[in-house]
């Protein structure tokens, strides 16, 4: 197996996709004349390097598989919405306390520009090492705070941060070491995400009473500490790097029309889709619901998230990351719509539960590369604005059946874009993409 290549970029820089990349089913899955249609004008930026024809051999000699290749923080937030809201922030409105989650949730995704740059250059230990060292430096660290301020700072913007950082690394090294079982790859480290969703909320609403605040976030940063420090051991790159000239953007790509209504569905479904996440723990409290209860809706929706994870990354690898997408995205959408008129336990339990399915397929579409990085960035913006949207609305009527009504509204309007890019793309109803 190839190391990381921090130490040998001037060797030469990873692979770089030029087709569209959705999920993790590249375009070049389509018939060819689709794709010379849509194909990106970028091969001539792509430079290759003399004495590389080894390694060019090893990227098309996937393992799918491998000790280093099978090995959710922050799809935890609504337990900390719902908390911050009763006691630690009760004089603060929901949507200022809501701009603490959506810079994390947009953290996550904003630093794809610079960090899938980086990753096409060799790097990868260099970005993934401080990253971890800072995610759980922040959250020690935000254990100690009190005020609004420090909450954004820390849990916020350093948190973020963090998960930005290793985020990007990690899924883009599927591409290195899957190709015909990538969906099913993808859909294991999905599937790591929901239990993390699924196991800290439930363990921060019984640590809380017990230890308190501050020890219930050291604990959640020691946990995170053993976790990081495994996958550093873990996780490493397979190819060389390939000369790939320009900069950070690439705005070239643009010129597809594919590729851009692609990126304004994704900032259009982000902008819905974390609504039901972060409020649907407050939501269960104003309708009735024990406060002792309502916590658990974020590990509900988790917890069902597991099956549709694991499903997805299958159906992805037979199907086309786009097809699986679409009929996902449009049912959370409309339970989105549906989650405000739940009335009852049992029918928000019901809500949730098959919220959690779709959910899972609204981060997942990236790979390598400049053209990715810019499409994260843009849907990050979604991400970011989205849930205190949601919150003002919320504040402003009183109820969250507005809230619904938006935010699935995004979320439809971004299928709607999917499918334009899709009938781009392939030309034709039927087909894999």
């Amino acid at each position: 197996m190839t190391q990381s290549h921090d130490n040998e970029k001037e060797d030469g820089h990873s692979h770089h996709s030029n087709d569209i990349t959705i999920g993790n089913t590249r375009s070049s899955d389509v018939d060819q004349n689709s794709i010379e249609k849509e194909k990106y004008e970028a091969n001539a930026d792509v430079e290759e390097v003399p004495g590389r024809s080894k390694e060019v051999t090893a990227e098309e000699d996937y393992p799918d598989g491998g000790l280093k290749a099978w090995f959710g923080y922050v799809n935890s937030w609504g337990i900390f919405q719902s908390y911050y809201e009763e006691t630690l922030l009760k004089n603060t409105p929901p949507s200022n306390i809501a701009w603490i989650g959506s810079i994390q949730y947009s953290l996550v995704f904003f630093p794809a520009l610079i960090v899938g740059r980086l990753f096409d250059l060799g790097y990868f230990r260099s970005i993934f090492i401080p990253s971890s060292i800072i995610l759980v430096v922040a959250t020690f660290l935000a254990a100690q705070c009190t005020e609004y301020w420090q909450l954004v700072l820390c849990q916020g913007l350093l948190v973020g941060f963090g998960c930005g950082g290793i985020f990007g690394p990690t899924t883009a090294i599927v591409a290195h070491w899957f190709k015909k079982r990538r969906g099913l790859a993808m859909g294991f480290i999905a599937i790591g995400s929901s239990l993390g969703g699924t196991l800290l909320p439930i363990a921060g609403k019984n640590l809380i009473p017990l230890v308190g605040f501050p020890w219930t976030m050291r604990i959640f940063g020691f946990i995170l500490l053993a976790v990081l420090t495994a996958s550093n051991l873990l996780l490493d790159r397979r190819l060389p790097a390939r000369k790939v000239a320009g900069g950070l953007l690439n705005l070239s790509a643009f010129k597809s029309a594919a590729y851009t209504t692609y990126c304004i569905a994704g900032f259009f479904t982000f902008l819905g889709i974390y609504t039901v996440l972060t409020y649907v723990s407050v939501s269960a409290s104003e309708i009735g619901i024990s406060d002792d209860f309502a916590f658990y809706f974020v590990a509900i929706a988790n917890a069902s998230s597991l099956f549709g994870r694991y499903t997805a990354g299958l159906l992805c690898d037979r199907l086309g990351a786009m097809n699986v997408m679409l009929p996902f995205t449009t049912s959370a959408a409309i339970l989105t719509y549906a989650w405000p008129f739940a009335q009852t336990k049992s029918s928000l339990i019901a809500v949730t539960v098959i919220y959690g399915n779709p959910i899972m397929e609204m981060g997942e579409t990236f790979d390598v590369g400049r053209r990715i990085g810019m499409f994260l960035t843009i849907t990050a913006v979604g991400a970011l604005v989205g849930p205190p949207i949601s919150g003002a609305i919320n504040t402003a009527t009183g109820n969250f059946k507005a809230v619904g009504f938006y935010a699935g509204s995004a979320a439809l309007v971004g299928v709607i874009l999917m499918l334009i890019s899709r009938h781009l793309i392939l030309k034709k109803f039927f087909g894999k993409f």
